[in-house]
């Protein structure tokens, strides 16, 4: 059994709101979009990741995922991310820190989904 690739459904209640953070913020791009269809939909990607953003109401009222992404060059990602989208910052780990099982770790959010972003 092989697997290639873990795809995240991330839900909002607003679309927009997920484009701003993981588009604007954090570097994605979109390869797929249905935005203004009845049910807007869209893919993200960026270094072989992908990530699909769903505008739905109820399922984002029930779907708060928290997650990390790992990369070999945090204190450049955190360096930018706190310049130009400070207000993403977790106030829980809003600065690079070795946490106890030794990564290097900060996280943001907005008010649907944490990411932790993580350099082991």
């Amino acid at each position: 059994m092989t697997f290639e690739k873990l795809v995240p459904n991330i839900y909002y209640v607003d679309i927009n709101d997920g484009l701003r953070f993981f588009v604007d913020c954090l570097g994605f791009s979109i390869g797929h979009e249905e935005i203004k269809s009845k049910e807007p939909f869209c893919v993200l990607q960026k270094d072989g990741l992908q990530i699909y953003l769903f505008e739905h109401s109820n399922l984002a009222k029930e779907h708060n995922p928290e997650f990390r992404i790992v990369t070999k060059n945090i204190e450049e990602i955190y360096e930018k991310v706190s310049k130009s989208h400070p207000e993403f910052l977790h106030p829980n780990l809003s600065k690079v820190t070795v946490r106890p099982w030794t990564a290097k770790e900060f996280a943001l959010r907005d008010h649907q989904v944490c990411v932790i972003i993580q350099e082991w």
